[in-house]
């Protein structure tokens, strides 16, 4: 199969994963504020993880063109969200009845897809197993992350079928951002330390300034904690069924 071809599959298969995180609204249509700070950590722990495994050194390549591209991840990441005026926003105000409100958290996890996109296809190009690895962990977050998208959709009115539908939408930048990247380091190889040092610098600021600050404030930093490093130990006990 084409390699490419690979790259769209195993990113459209993650960006649907999505749709799985309305099944815990079906037992509690309005989730208590702490079930969402749980799967922020549990979603947090899966990019963590995601991002020290892009971090493996590439043979030949150097360490600061990876450094440099994560500094621009970083940096376009921040600058994304501040054109945006989502920079600071609360993910799990599910009293916050607006319109505007659910835009703004629809956008927020658009931003979120498009760095998992570029951390799938930089790892495709980089090795096509350690890509499907990546894609299949991204999936296993898109499922905790589409919990927090369809409760929020869910509090403003918006039906089960649609919730899961506008959380697999709000992951699709992750499709087009993946087979982009996957084109751009397969014809120009030496940009692959880039792209990893883009994808693991995004992630782990969606990590720091997203996820976890309001976790904390939610549920406490003792189990948010737990549930960040338990999900950062299935994401290696995953990498390491996949390795064997």
């Amino acid at each position: 199969m084409n390699l490419a071809l690979v790259v769209l599959v195993a990113a459209a298969a993650s960006a649907l994963a999505a749709a799985l995180g309305v099944l815990p609204l079906i037992a509690r249509p309005r989730p208590p504020t702490a079930w969402l700070a749980w799967a922020n950590a549990l979603a947090a722990g899966m990019m963590i993880a995601a991002a020290f495994a892009l971090a493996e050194p590439v043979p030949g390549a150097s360490s600061g063109a990876f450094a440099l591209g994560a500094v621009l991840g970083i940096v376009l990441l921040h600058g994304s969200r501040t054109f945006s005026r989502t920079e600071g926003l609360a993910l799990n105000r599910l009293d916050a009845a607006t319109e505007q409100y659910g835009h703004e958290v629809l956008l927020v996890g658009t931003l979120h897809s498009a760095a998992e996109g570029v951390a799938i296809g930089a790892a495709m190009a980089s090795d096509a197993a350690f890509g499907v690895f990546v894609a299949v962990a991204l999936a296993l977050h898109n499922v905790p992350e589409g919990t927090l998208l369809a409760a929020v959709f869910r509090s403003r009115g918006v039906s089960m079928v649609r919730a899961a539908a506008l959380a697999v939408v709000a992951n699709l930048g992750q499709v087009v951002l993946a087979v982009a990247s996957y084109a751009v380091v397969a014809t120009a190889p030496t940009t692959l330390p880039w792209a990893l040092g883009f994808a693991a610098g995004a992630l782990i600021y969606l990590v720091m300034v997203d996820l976890l600050p309001d976790s904390y404030a939610a549920a406490g930093p003792t189990s948010i904690a737990l549930a960040v490093i338990l999900a950062m130990w299935a994401f290696s006990l995953l990498h390491g069924v996949l390795r064997a």
